[in-house]
């Protein structure tokens, strides 16, 4: 899940991580390679919002994706892409989609794009609350992947899906990047020699196999959907217990997303950046 890479984070971003304290252990050496977890000075590592509404999450049946396991799915139609998505256009008829358009506004992020990441929030704070996972994370985590699912040219559609499917580069070991050889027979990847990551949010194929989740009630989890890829995304930040309010927390979730001290940064610098945008523009 770690192609491809857009811009960095703006200039107040570096400026709010100008005044976050990063301390850098080396965990251990494995297979030639340097491990690294980042901790922040400040209890705060990721920004924790209440922005969006405290609607009534409900969830629905779990029904089996195609690409994820038939267990321990969280599926949330009530505030998904499928009632959302553009589709409800009259204002006080759908409290996520009010937020979207505002927040959109505040932030220049995509309102699509909103809907998703605010859904899985909302989710998780029904089906794992003690995680407090943030939107403003998760946009982060997407513009820095994919540009909120507009890479190469690619329009998010009202659908939840880009215009023309996001695949990174092929996991061949080349420079700066990882060997993963083919674990999906190139089924979402189209790729039968090595994986590439997937989808607005850059899921490997194997990693998607074990957390990807339908959000958007159609019956499938495709990496390619915002809401699937946006809710498997959450799921996968708040494994393990993790509470993403704190600086342990956070570093843990975003590290383990992409093992970059330079991607947590920029995630960070982007989440800030998104949650004072909101909280000015109030």
């Amino acid at each position: 899940m770690h192609e491809p890479r857009t811009r960095t984070a703006s200039r107040s971003g570096r400026a709010a991580l100008a005044r976050l304290v990063i301390v850098v252990a080396v965990l251990g050496v494995a297979a030639g390679g340097v491990w690294l977890v980042a901790r922040a000075a400040s209890p705060q590592a990721g920004p924790t919002t209440t922005d969006i509404p405290a609607l009534d999450v409900r969830p629905a049946d779990v029904e089996p994706g195609s690409a994820a396991p038939a267990t321990d799915h969280i599926t949330d139609r009530g505030t998904s892409g499928r009632a959302g998505g553009g589709r409800v256009t009259a204002p006080g008829a759908n409290p996520l989609l009010d937020w979207a358009r505002t927040t959109s506004a505040a932030t220049a992020v995509p309102e699509r794009a909103l809907l998703a990441y605010g859904n899985a929030e909302l989710v998780m704070r029904e089906h794992q609350p003690s995680c407090r996972l943030s939107w403003a994370t998760l946009a982060g985590i997407g513009r820095v992947e994919s540009n909120h699912g507009r890479y190469g040219g690619a329009i998010l559609g009202e659908d939840g899906r880009p215009s023309k499917p996001i695949i990174g580069v092929p996991l061949d070991g080349s420079e700066g990047v990882k060997a993963i050889l083919d674990t999906d027979g190139g089924r979402l990847d189209g790729d039968v020699e090595h994986d590439r990551a997937v989808g607005p949010m850059q899921f490997i194929p194997s990693t998607w196999l074990r957390h990807g989740t339908d959000a958007s009630g159609d019956g499938m989890a495709d990496p390619q959907q915002i809401d699937d890829a946006a809710l498997s995304a959450a799921r996968y930040l708040c494994a393990s217990g993790r509470d993403m309010s704190t600086a342990e927390g956070w570093w843990s979730g975003v590290l383990s997303y992409n093992n970059s001290t330079e991607y947590g940064r920029k995630v960070f610098g982007l989440a800030e950046d998104y949650a004072a945008a909101v909280r000015q523009a109030r």
